[in-house]
This record gives C-alpha cells, structure tokens and sequence, in this order.
C-alpha cells in the first residue's frame, strides 16, 4: 500500500467519522443550520453529490423563513452542483445569492462558466465579483486565467503579478505566469522553476501547454525574420 493511498484512506475515515457526528449532531438539535451546511460539505469532500443535495434542498425548506441562512444554503448547493460538475446547476444557484454572498457568488459562477470554456463570461463574472473583494487572491487567479485562456497576454501578467504579490509560493501562479512571460519574451525561467518546485503536479501536467507556447513562439520569431 503505498502512502499516498493511506494517506487517502485515513483522509475518508475522518470524512465519515465526521459525517457520523453531523448526523448526530441534527438529531440531536434539528435546528442546526451550520450542521445542515457542514455534512453537505463533508458529503463533497467524500463525493456523495446526490445525497449532499437531498440535504441541503430538505435543508432549504426547513429554513425558508430564515433569509440569512437560506443564502448561506443556497451557497452551500451551488457548490455542490459545481463539484458535481453540473455547472448550470450551479450558476442557477450563485445566481440568486443576495448582497452578502454576491462577491463569492460571482467568483464560483466565473469558475463555473471557465470550467465551460466560456472565458468572456467567466472573466465578466470574475471582474464583478473583483469590484467586493479586489484583493481575494482567488478572484484575481481566476482573472488571470481567463485573460491567458483569451490571450489577453498583458493583463493577465498583470493578474498573475497581483496573484504572486499576495502569495509568493502560488505554484500554480508561478508556471502560468511563466507561459505569460514567454510569450511576451520576458524572463521566465524562475517563474518555471518556481512552479516545479512548489507545485510539482501541476507542472507535469502543464508540460502539453508549455510545449505549445514554445512551438507559437518560435514560428512568431520566424515570421519577424522573414519580415527582416
């Protein structure tokens, strides 16, 4: 058995404890909205999707006279959607989420729409969900990404140095600021070592991207030569 699968296997133990308790803890005090919102995000974390949404949709009739916990509920559901994959779902529910979760709201359906292919909308929905929280590390990746995937090179450096400003040891970051800068003939050699080292999965699944973009690169160089 190797670590990493006893490292997963202690992970789901604690995950289905933890749903034990939960359960419990609603018997106990049906009441518990926070324990409601708890288990489905335990029930994702074990991929148990449909019954993670059975209990929040049965958790959203037993609060509905509760604004402030419906919107947190409702949150809850369109992450569920999202893990699922079932992104319509899920901006369905982002898409009714008032004042106080709106920022989070527009952050998750940006997510959503990205995880489509759909970058206009996701960067539209990203930008949005900027103007309540400009400095939310995610936000600003999620802006970054979208302007690369849309080959909006300049800005999403811009993006991508925001990102590493706040969080020097984003990997992810890192590699893909890295693509950036490469394509704009800026230094970029750190940018990959840095993402090897912090983020080595990532990295090695990047190599298809990095390939390409050294490929684009080089026929640009070679169309400013023959223009010479």
């Amino acid at each position: 058995m190797t670590e990493e699968k006893m490292t997963r296997d202690a992970d789901k133990q604690k995950s289905e404890q933890l749903v034990h308790q939960l359960v419990q803890r609603i018997n106990t005090h049906p009441g518990d909205a926070e324990a409601y919102y708890e288990l489905a995000t335990v029930l994702v974390d074990l991929n148990s999707y449909a019954q993670a949404e059975e209990l929040l949709m049965k958790a959203l009739g037993l609060f509905a006279t509760q604004p402030a916990v419906v919107e947190k509920l409702r949150y809850g559901l369109g992450n569920v959607y999202y893990a699922a994959e079932d992104y319509s779902k899920a901006i369905q529910q982002f898409d009714q989420l008032g004042e106080r979760w709106k920022g989070a709201g527009y952050l998750m359906m940006a997510q959503s729409y990205m995880a489509n292919g759909d970058h206009k909308r996701a960067l539209a929905f990203a930008l949005t969900a900027l103007t309540s929280q400009p400095n939310d590390e995610a936000t600003l990746q999620v802006m970054a990404e979208n302007l690369l995937a849309l080959g909006n090179m300049d800005q999403a450096a811009e993006y991508y140095d925001r990102v590493l400003q706040l969080d020097a040891k984003n990997g992810r970051a890192h590699f893909d600021r890295g693509l950036v800068a490469m394509v704009l003939g800026q230094p970029y050699q750190d940018h990959f070592a840095q993402a090897k080292q912090l983020d080595p999965t990532y990295y090695e699944k990047g190599q298809q991207r990095l390939a390409d973009i050294e490929r684009f690169v080089q026929t640009q160089r070679g169309k400013t030569d023959d223009q010479q």
